[in-house]
């Protein structure tokens, strides 16, 4: 999961997009332009979100003789990883349509290691904080990659749509 984000971008095209906008005082147009790429990136975030929140996460079993129980804590992994994929969208600077997992939404006990060791396959923690007692579980690999895969198409072909709809709609 590299770098646990994923973005669209065209710098050179956006950026001589955004000029021309802001010379022209084509305001309207420039948000407008925004607010489209925003939803060529909302499939992806839904998925994505639709994938963590189905996603198997199997563990190895306890022993015979182990104790067990209920976590401590009454929210659900997921979930929680699931409320935290954002959508940002820049036409300045660095341009372009990001799907991120905003580390400032997760609960501060998940730290962002976990994201890239579920895509992995694997999750290895401590049993309810305990750091000499670890737990392993599995979960599907590669959740993360293969939505970007099968979404990166769709929205490169809709972000260049709206660049050439709002390119002509200025000229």
């Amino acid at each position: 999961m590299a770098g646990s984000s994923f973005r669209i971008v065209g710098t050179g095209q956006l950026l001589e997009l955004q000029r021309r906008l802001r010379a022209a005082g084509h305001e309207n147009i420039r948000r407008s332009m925004q607010r489209r790429i925003r939803r060529a990136a909302e499939p992806l975030r839904n998925d994505l979100q639709s994938s963590i929140r189905g996603l198997s996460i199997q563990s190895a079993g306890r022993g015979a003789g182990k104790r067990g129980g209920r976590s401590p804590t009454n929210r659900p992994l997921r979930a929680s990883i699931a409320q935290a994929i954002r959508i940002s969208v820049r036409t300045a600077g660095d341009p372009g349509a990001r799907v991120w997992v905003d580390k400032g939404r997760l609960p501060p006990d998940i730290p962002m290691g976990v994201l890239a060791r579920l895509n992995e396959g694997r999750l290895r923690h401590p049993v309810y904080g305990n750091r000499r007692r670890w737990a392993q579980q599995t979960a599907s690999p590669l959740w993360w990659d293969r939505i970007i895969r099968q979404h990166t198409p769709r929205m490169t072909s809709e972000v260049a749509r709206v660049v050439d709809d709002v390119r002509r709609h200025i000229e």
